[in-house]
């Protein structure tokens, strides 16, 4: 388990992390961590690990693009000094394109997606023990969608950055195309992103086996 005592743990991302954590900071009393796949991972980290004491926090915030998580990492990241940081960041990146194709300053384009990954992990890397990297997703199993495509290649930067700086990597997009083998998407989000309470505990599922966490 990439996980060690006392270790803090910050989720970062949009609103697919967020789902109502408490303000300013996603810990704490009365549920702080929300409902998303992050209060599932850390719910099921505290009880699987109970002799670590590990420090979960989320800081999602509903919206965000990689140009917002740049706008606040110092304060919403660096601050709190986390020795492991989890990124699932890109969504909106791609969304805005096609819920909102005229408004053009909503869009990231995938090279300043990339470049902005990058530059937030080169100024993180040296201050944690690491991090992990999730792609982002649409829940679309036709890969001649014109989103699915948009958000593959998206994707596709997500793991080559990790491959590049040797990052704990998270494929939910894949891990989504084997669940619906078996179901339809609005089985799980009526949106193709937003995931009820089965699709949160599946990413927590696919977080956990990632970095390692096994115990039953």
């Amino acid at each position: 388990m990439l996980f060690q005592k006392n270790d803090t743990v910050l989720f970062i991302g949009d609103s697919i992390s967020d789902y109502e954590r408490a303000r300013p900071v996603g810990e704490g009393l009365f549920n702080a961590w929300g409902t998303s796949y992050v209060a599932d991972a850390a719910a099921l980290l505290t009880c699987m690990y109970p002799e670590l004491s590990l420090r979960l926090i989320n800081m999602g915030i509903s919206g965000n693009n990689i140009r917002d998580l740049d706008a606040r990492w110092d304060e919403d990241v660096l601050a709190h000094h986390p020795d492991w940081v989890s990124v699932l960041i890109g969504i909106n990146d791609v969304w805005r394109q096609f819920d909102s194709p005229q408004m053009k300053e909503t869009h990231v384009p995938l090279e300043e997606y990339r470049q902005t990954y990058i530059r937030l992990i080169e100024k993180t890397l040296p201050k944690v023990k690491g991090m992990i990297l999730m792609t982002p997703y649409f829940m679309e199993p036709n890969r001649n969608d014109s989103m699915r495509a948009c958000m593959d290649t998206y994707g596709d930067a997500v793991r080559g950055l990790a491959q590049q700086y040797g990052l704990c990597f998270v494929d939910l997009q894949s891990a989504w195309d084997r669940l619906f083998e078996y179901m339809h998407p609005c089985n799980i989000a009526w949106d193709r992103i937003h995931p009820n309470q089965v699709g949160c505990m599946y990413i927590a599922k696919q977080f956990l086996a990632a970095v390692g966490a096994d115990r039953t």
